[in-house]
């Protein structure tokens, strides 16, 4: 694509000014100086028609490292166009040789004007240099304009002397060619695609960078894919393949040096511009902000992207200096513009200290010297190759810029670049993120140093939740000679993370490749309980459970690592209820035989299903598992025995111990290792959430995180759903609820607690007999399970609340009737005060008035502060209907406050619904102070007190970090403060009136 050359008027008027000054009968030299593709050849036609057209003799050459072998080689081209001095040659004499040429020259002067145009004088011969040097200083008498292009280019092997080194400032006019700016690029893309939008034109400008050559590469490459088609990141997307030929030549004219330079850190772009933490820098990890404002970089990240400017014209610009545009001459609206000035003309200023400790890493890597790679990077940017990131460090001025670079390296060579860098960068000290990036392009060296750094950085990316990081670094990990227990252990790693990045296809044939290695038993039980785990998340419980028994039967010799196994069957089996019943009939035949044979672990197991068939009280329960808890435990069963026992403690109103048990599980876990406690520990948590009423926490932590067994629901997506339902949200609440077919949904404990939640949206909706079946449902499979307490979710006394509402009740008392004596077997205030509650509301009368009030006496000492307010309420309507008022007034007005500081807008409105038909009305409590914080921001506030940052406190408390900050903010708001400082100060005042209320 050839077009008028811009930003190049200067140039045109000194060669007009010389060319008449020739013509008047005074020569001189003129030297074009400029880098690689700005146009110095362009320029040189032009001068050269220019010339011709006012009736100079123009003869022209153009230089060749081919003909160096020749002394006065270029200057036998240039002479010897003309036939009749065609013979001319050299002799052995160089001063004669060159005293005989000069004669020529002369004789065509004699002739007439003449302009001698000579492109790429550096390419001469030394002999040829000579003569151009000695004939510059002769011309000034000669009607004779001697016109050079130069090339005066920064480069990591220093270039010889220019031309003019040797001549008198009198002797020589030189001119620079500067980088073509912002505008002057942009008017050239508009000149070829005149729709372009100006997000579009800017992408252009800064792939051409600057560079004449390479902006008219890429707009032949474009000519067939206008826009709005975007423009390519990669130079696989090209053709003809102009542009990517263009950078090949131009770093061919830099040199091998700097060509390895120039490519050396397009690698390390390549590997580094992924993921946190990336970039080559010799920090460390730093704790994230300790207060919820986002950062600059989180602003930056999340910031909307900008509108196109309307209409910005970059053609109106301003005159231009010698360096560019008058960034005030731009209109302020046309960003893309605007910085693509600053960007080519070199005005964006760079960091030092990050510009030359990248400098250092990249000369270590391609062998250079340092000093030489930072003036280079100095001088790309001034061009516009390079323009500074965010940190300071110098990088491509666009992605398609970088792959052209690349695209001339064959892959061995690239993948070499790789691991020097990655070597240069461990030398130094950089992250360890940072080196293992670069080691992802290498090729496998079996380089002992690189496995370990492969190893460790997806071990720190599985403690940062960065699964597919940690599955990146494995993969190459395991492509580098390996022997087969090492190889056992990284592809058990590898597809545990797999299956919890979403890449479950991946996941399960690596764990069973991983089962077929040989390997010591331990890992081999590791492997197993990942790829039960795994087979029961896709559905294929009896295939997990047949697994594992599998490798417990050549586990003879060693009984605790097959008791980890047996409890892993058992625990993996309660997502299919038949199987469930095979698994806990044998653990309970075992168990009445051999106990030993089970271990602590499973006699926990047992514990937990005796308290969900309903034949073990609380108290009872508790009292066996924290027996087992003191027992010595292999490292493998240990997390069965936490979990389940974390479980029960829910169930026996002991959040507290429920709580410390889920993070000494949570803390223990394997992050690399897929394992089916860390999820039921997961779950215990949200079950702690709930019992708590802590509906911030439920919903802070949304359900897409979560593990879903096949397409059904989760433990999270019931407990999110009952979450929106008590805060008000119900349309939410039947978005989420609609998301799933239940119809299809494989069998499942969750799927049963989905069914209750769902009921409780559906009654809440008016929906009774929708909910009525839902809870029924959710009773049968619960039943068919040998799961009968209500422990785990009361669907009787939600079953005999819609019977009341249908004019059964009959059948509600009889359901209400059986949910108190299951409940009392369990004896908790949590389960028992439920059950009375709703007894209560069956029974009617006195006795029913009996019953309402044991419920609220009960629950007064129980953790479930949505259960008191229900209770509450229920015996306030109970008390009024009677005609006892002023006490149901009371009661009305309590669960009023108590559902408000709770935060649960359905109790809240049911209370001031009563209220009202009971001839009252709430008064206004100020929720403020300490007393107003719900159990989790008391304590998330009280660790942020002792100066803990976010992130502390939400590893510490095993919660997602915006669960911190959510609870924070409405802290903040409750004890009516503004910074984290303040917290320290407000929780000491507080706590006598706290302790006194």
């Amino acid at each position: 694509m050839n077009g008028p050359l811009r930003e190049r008027e200067d140039a045109h008027a000194l060669l007009a000014a010389e060319a008449e000054r020739a013509r008047a009968g005074a020569g001189r030299l003129v030297l074009l100086r400029g880098a690689s593709g700005t146009g110095r050849s362009a320029l040189l036609e032009a001068a050269a028609a220019h010339a011709a057209r006012l009736g100079l003799r123009v003869l022209r050459t153009r230089c060749s490292p081919e003909d160096t072998a020749l002394p006065f080689s270029s200057v036998l081209h240039l002479l010897g166009s003309v036939p009749e001095f065609a013979d001319v040659g050299p002799g052995g004499d160089d001063r004669g040789s060159a005293a005989r040429l000069w004669r020529v020259l002369r004789s065509y002067a004699d002739e007439g004007p003449l302009m001698v145009a000579v492109d790429d004088v550096h390419l001469a011969d030394e002999a040829s240099r000579r003569w151009f040097v000695e004939a510059a200083r002769r011309v000034d008498r000669l009607p004779v304009l001697l016109v050079a292009t130069e090339r005066s280019q920064y480069d990591i092997d220093p270039r010889p002397t220019g031309l003019s080194h040797a001549l008198s400032p009198s002797a020589v006019r030189t001119h620079t060619l500067a980088p073509l700016t912002g505008p002057a690029s942009a008017r050239l893309v508009r000149a070829a695609f005149p729709t372009a939008s100006d997000r579009w034109t800017a992408d252009c400008v800064r792939a051409g960078a600057g560079s004449p050559l390479l902006l008219r590469a890429l707009l032949d490459d474009l000519d067939g894919a206008p826009p709005p088609t975007a423009v390519p990141r990669t130079c696989a997307a090209l053709y003809p393949g102009s542009y990517p030929a263009a950078v090949s030549w131009w770093l061919d004219s830099a040199g091998p040096a700097t060509a390895e330079v120039a490519r050396t850190l397009a690698a390390l772009e390549t590997a580094s511009g992924t993921g946190p933490g990336s970039g080559p820098t010799t920090g460390r990890t730093t704790d994230a902000p300790t207060s919820s404002a986002p950062t600059t970089s989180d602003r930056a990240a999340s910031a909307p992207t900008a509108p196109e400017p309307t209409n910005p014209d970059p053609t109106t610009t301003g005159p231009t200096g010698p360096t560019g545009p008058d960034p005030t001459a731009l209109d302020p609206t046309s960003l893309e513009v605007t910085s693509l000035d600053a960007m080519a003309t070199g005005l964006t200023g760079t960091d030092a200290s990050a510009t030359e400790a990248l400098a250092a890493l990249v000369a270590d890597a391609s062998g250079a010297d340092p000093a030489r790679v930072s003036g280079w990077f100095t001088a790309m940017t001034r061009l516009g190759v390079l323009r500074p990131d965010p940190d300071g460090r110098p990088r491509y001025a666009h992605p398609l810029l970088r792959d052209a670079v690349l695209s001339g390296w064959a892959p061995a060579r690239r993948q070499d670049a790789h691991r020097a860098v990655a070597q240069a960068m461990l030398r130094r000290g950089d992250h360890l993120d940072a080196v293992a990036r670069q080691l992802l392009g290498s090729a496998p060296a079996g380089l002992p140093w690189a496995l370990r750094v492969l190893r460790d950085a997806a071990g720190v990316a599985a403690r940062e939740s960065r699964p597919e990081d940690a599955v990146r670094y494995l993969r190459r990990a395991l492509q580098e000679p390996l022997p087969d227990d090492l190889r056992q252990r990284l592809l058990t790693e590898l597809g545990s993370l797999e299956y919890a990045s979403a890449d479950t296809p991946a996941g399960i044939p690596r764990l069973a490749e991983a089962l077929d290695l040989p390997a010591q038993p331990r890992d081999q039980v590791r492997t197993a309980i990942a790829l039960g785990t795994a087979l029961v998340g896709r559905g294929e419980v009896r295939t997990a459970v047949e697994v594992l028994r599998g490798l417990e039967a050549r586990l003879a010799a060693h009984p605790d690592l097959a008791r980890a196994l047996q409890t892993a069957s058992a625990l993996l089996s309660d997502q299919d209820q038949t199987v469930r019943r095979e698994a806990y009939r044998w653990l309970t035949d075992t168990a009445e035989r051999s106990p030993e044979l089970v271990g602590a672990s499973g006699q926990a197991l047992l514990v937990r299903y005796a308290a969900t068939a309903g034949d073990l009280p609380a108290r009872e329960a508790m009292r066996r598992l924290r027996t087992l808890l003191t027992e010595p435990a292999d490292p493998l069963a240990e997390p069965f025995l936490l979990g389940t026992a974390a479980a029960v403690a829910q169930w026996a109103d002991e959040l507290d111990e429920a709580e410390r048990l889920v993070e000494r599980g949570l803390a223990g876990q394997h992050p690399s290792l897929l394992h089916p406690m860390e999820q039921a520990l997961l779950d215990t948590r949200w079950d702690i959430a709930a019992a708590r009423g802590a509906y911030a926490t439920v919903l802070a932590e949304r359900p897409e995180a979560a593990r879903r067994t096949g397409n059904g629901p989760a433990n999270a997506d019931a407990h999110t759903l009952l979450a929106l339902v008590e805060t008000g949200r119900t349309a939410e609440a039947r978005r989420l609820a609609d998301t799933f077919d239940l119809r299809d949904t494989p069998d499942s404990w969750e799927l049963n607690r989905f069914l209750y939640a769902r009921g409780v949206l559906r009654f809440t909706e008016g929906d009774v007999a929708g909910a009525l079946h839902d809870f029924l449902e959710c009773g049968r499979r619960q039943s068919a399970r040998a799961v009968l307490s209500p422990v785990v979710t009361p669907w009787r006394s939600a079953a005999a609340e819609c019977r009341l509402v249908l004019g059964n009740p009959q059948e509600a008392l009889a359901l209400a009737t059986e949910e108190l004596r299951l409940a009392r077997v369990w004896n908790t205030p949590r389960t028992t005060g439920r059950a009375l509650r709703v007894l209560g509301r069956a029974t009617r009368g006195r006795r029913g008035l009996e019953l309402g009030e044991e419920a609220v006496a009960v629950l007064r000492d129980s953790p479930a502060e949505a259960e008191l307010v229900s209770s509450l309420l229920a015996h306030g309507v109970q008390l009024t209907a009677v005609g006892e008022r002023g006490r149901g007034r009371d009661h009305l007005r309590e669960g009023a406050e108590r559902a408000e500081r709770l935060g649960s807008v359905r109790l809240l409105t049911y209370a001031e619904h009563a209220l009202r038909s009971a001839g009252g009305r709430r008064t206004t409590p100020a929720h403020t102070g300490s007393g107003a914080l719900t159990g989790s921001e008391r304590r998330i506030a009280e660790l942020a007190a002792e100066g803990r940052t976010n992130t502390e406190i939400a590893k510490l408390l095993h919660v997602a970090r915006r669960t911190v900050e959510t609870h924070l903010t409405s802290a903040y708001r409750k004890l009516g403060i503004r910074r984290r400082g303040e917290l320290r100060g407000v929780l000491e005042d507080d706590v006598p009136r706290h302790r006194a209320g």
